[in-house]
């Protein structure tokens, strides 16, 4: 039979083709006759039949062999691209990702394309078209006396000498594009293309003196940049961690290397760039999931230097980014390296820091990660002297370190969930010329609606939750799966028209602070308030000029954000962390509480920090208090040591949801029986077991855990039981999803 099929693969060429499918496959495709085979570079876009349509895949291997009987296999229809759009060390971390994730290999590469890129389009930089009004004596008044559309538009284009793009167009005037076609067959307007880049800044800005903190750091790490090392900065909040990041990439460029800066947010993006282009100088890419697809695409090509004109040497990017192509990659810095954001939640789930770290090996260069409250897995490494520990322990303008106090709300009256100490504080600081950041991480206007007369609340019919009250749009709306209603006017069940607001999110505490304080300057900073283009940067804005007297936000307000002017922050509800049913909820209150008290005293003025609690004596409030971040990581490592969790133990968890709840268990259970026949020892397993909220946007959801005392115990279990899981009929019924290293149980 073996004869039979090397005879059908005779002098037949063939290649290895991931193809965007949810299938652990890799899918090999006969070379039609003619074709030259150095086109069939790994890495290069190719057409290729699938069931019934066709689709684009990627090249992963070119080779004269396959398994499959070549009267089986389908010609590719069509090459793509002369060279790769993903060269050999993206190629490379893109399956290596597949494997450690055990996601299919189509999907991640897939993920990590461009969307124009995946629609066959070329990878060519493509600059913003802009718009010029035209040397001429013609009076354009008498030229378009019948087009006031075209009038108006003229008389815009006056006001702005330098031009202006599409985009800028779009803010100033609706269905602008026929009137500039006629002003363009007029000779009246021209066109150029602006590059896809702003421009280098031709007069860097000088950066303040180093202290000794930070000189020994960027001193530790130069003396190591001969290849691959990881160096975690632990430094407090305001400690000038940036500073040092700007400094060691400034090295690294002047070599004429790249440098590759991940932030964990989009709100931090457009800050975080502009302090690098002003100091640095350099042409920079941004990456981001707000840009659209062909500034995504310009800024891609623009870091893989395949435009000569138009290449960057610096590219700040959110998670995405890390698999963005850069021949001349030099160093890599990770910001906030703790931050959840990282770790994609769904479809491919990988965690972009940890990949970053797995890039810079496999390129032997040096990674930076920094942090006020770094993970406990990066802190673990440290004590494995698998990273190199730096700390900054001093503010790095001189300033003091915010007064921290608990306020103890039991037996209090409460104004809206703020207490009377914390009213006094506010009171006193903005009368002192002092901004307030007020933080909840708990948006809309009051959690539920509930009926006084009968106990009636707004449940979600689709989640095991309420829905949240939004006052200023009358609407309810659930933040688990989005389903929204109108608020009601009377109770659901009897009648009454005594609806009560329970609890208090940020909308009623702007609404209580907008009746205290009716002419001073108030900013709402959270997702209801920050949809619309451009509100973030608006609002954020505002902040950091002191504009805005009072902040109340989530935690978009607490990170990285540097608002010199706030003196007084108040953490309005620490203890629905503090009890939580996830391994890690400890340790996010901790982060959480430790960086938004970093936003106080940053600047002249010292700063105030009050954390309102019902349970002052909780040890982790007390271990933060007076030992602050260092010191509850030291007494959280221990505790998930004793407890068998990461990063003592290695987790994976298969997560299921359907319908009905009885294809959920059936597949669950099924799941369960083929992992225990792999039986791989040193994993165990638990479940399947409800998730902590069983039903979510109308499906029943399961989970089932492993842990394993080590990597490989856990991947070689993995690894066939993914295999299995993809035959089970009962899985037909279900949604299901593998995630490696989960960064939650929910």
């Amino acid at each position: 039979m073996q004869a039979a099929k090397d005879n059908f693969n005779q002098d037949k060429s063939f290649v290895q083709v991931a193809v965007p499918a949810p299938l652990y496959s890799r899918f090999d495709y006969l070379v039609p006759p003619g074709l030259d085979p150095s086109q069939l570079q790994p890495g290069c876009r190719i057409k290729v039949p699938f069931g019934r349509r066709v689709q684009i895949g990627v090249i992963l291997a070119h080779s004269d062999h396959s398994s499959v009987a070549s009267n089986k296999l389908k010609p590719l229809q069509s090459v793509i691209d002369s060279q790769p759009v993903l060269p050999a060390d993206i190629l490379e971390l893109l399956t290596w990702s597949s494997q450690y994730y055990q996601h299919p290999v189509g999907e991640v590469i897939q993920a990590a394309l461009p969307v124009l890129l995946r629609q066959g389009k070329p990878p060519a930089v493509k600059g913003q078209a802009e718009w010029h009004l035209s040397e001429t004596d013609a009076d354009v008044n008498e030229v378009c006396k019948r087009a006031p559309k075209q009038q108006s538009l003229y008389q815009l284009l006056s006001q702005h000498a330098d031009g202006m793009t599409d985009d800028m167009l779009n803010q100033h005037s609706e269905n602008w594009r026929a009137a500039m076609k006629a002003l363009h067959e007029k000779g009246l307007v021209y066109r150029t293309e602006k590059s896809c880049l702003p421009e280098a800044v031709a007069s860097p800005e000088p950066g303040p003196e180093l202290n000794n903190e930070q000189q020994h750091i960027i001193d530790s790490v130069q003396s190591h940049d001969d290849g691959y090392r990881a160096h975690l900065v632990h430094g407090i909040t305001g400690s000038g961690k940036t500073e040092v990041y700007i400094a060691l990439a400034e090295q690294v460029l002047a070599a004429g290397k790249q440098v590759l800066v991940l932030v964990p947010e989009i709100s931090l993006t457009p800050q975080l760039t502009e302090r690098f282009r002003n100091r640095l100088g350099v042409r920079t890419a941004t990456l981001h999931s707000a840009m659209n697809d062909s500034q995504r695409l310009c800024a891609w090509t623009a870091a893989a230097c395949l435009d000569n004109e138009n290449t960057a040497e610096l590219v700040i990017g959110t998670r995405s980014a890390v698999f963005t192509p850069m021949p001349r990659l030099g160093l890599v810095i990770i910001d906030e390296e703790h931050d959840g954001s990282y770790k994609q939640q769904d479809g491919f789930r990988y965690n972009a820091r940890d990949l970053a770290l797995v890039r810079a090996q496999h390129a032997n260069i040096p990674v930076v990660m920094g942090s006020a409250t770094p993970s406990l897995e990066s802190l673990y490494n440290t004590e494995r002297e698998r990273y190199q520990l730096h700390t900054l322990k001093q503010r790095a303008r001189a300033q003091s370190e915010p007064r921290i106090e608990l306020l103890d709300l039991c037996k209090q009256k409460l104004q809206e969930g703020l207490s009377p100490r914390l009213l006094q504080a506010i009171d006193r600081h903005i009368n002192n010329d002092g901004q307030v950041l007020l933080f909840l991480n708990r948006r809309g206007f009051s959690p539920l609606l509930m009926c006084h007369d009968c106990g009636w609340t707004t449940a979600c019919r689709r989640c095991d939750a309420h829905m949240t009250f939004h006052k200023g749009k009358q609407l309810l709306r659930c933040h688990h799966c989005g389903a929204e209603a109108a608020a009601p006017q009377s109770c659901g069940d009897c009648g009454s028209h005594e609806l009560v607001s329970i609890g208090y999110g940020t909308e009623r505490i702007e609404q209580l602070l907008h009746d205290i304080y009716p002419d001073t300057a108030i900013e709402r900073i959270d997702r209801d308030t920050t949809r619309r283009k451009g509100a973030l940067h608006t609002k954020l804005e505002n902040a950091r000029s002191g504009q805005a007297r009072i902040l109340i936000g989530t935690q978009m307000l607490a990170k990285g954000h540097d608002f010199p002017n706030v003196t007084l922050v108040g953490i309005l509800d620490t203890d629905q962390g503090l009890y939580s049913g996830d391994f890690r909820a400890a340790e996010h209150l901790a982060q959480l509480i430790t960086q938004v008290a970093g936003r106080a005293g940053r600047a002249e003025k010292p700063g105030e920090v009050l954390i309102q609690t019902h349970h002052p004596d909780h040890p982790l409030l007390q271990t933060l208090l007076h030992q602050g971040y260092g010191g509850f990581a030291h007494a959280a490592l221990e505790e998930r040591k004793l407890a068998g969790f990461p990063p003592f133990r290695h987790l994976a968890l298969l997560r299921c949801e359907s319908v009905k709840v009885e294809d959920g268990t059936a597949f669950m259970q099924a799941a369960r029986e083929q992992l225990d026949a792999i039986a791989i020892q040193g994993v165990d397993v638990f479940g399947p077991v409800p998730a902590p909220m069983e039903r979510r946007a109308g499906r029943y959801r399961l989970q089932l855990m492993l842990q394993a005392t080590e990597r490989k115990y856990l991947h070689a279990a993995l690894q066939p039981w993914i295999q299995s899981l993809v035959k089970l009929k009962a899985g037909n019924k279900v949604r299901w999803s593998l995630d490696v290293d989960p960064y939650d149980t929910y």
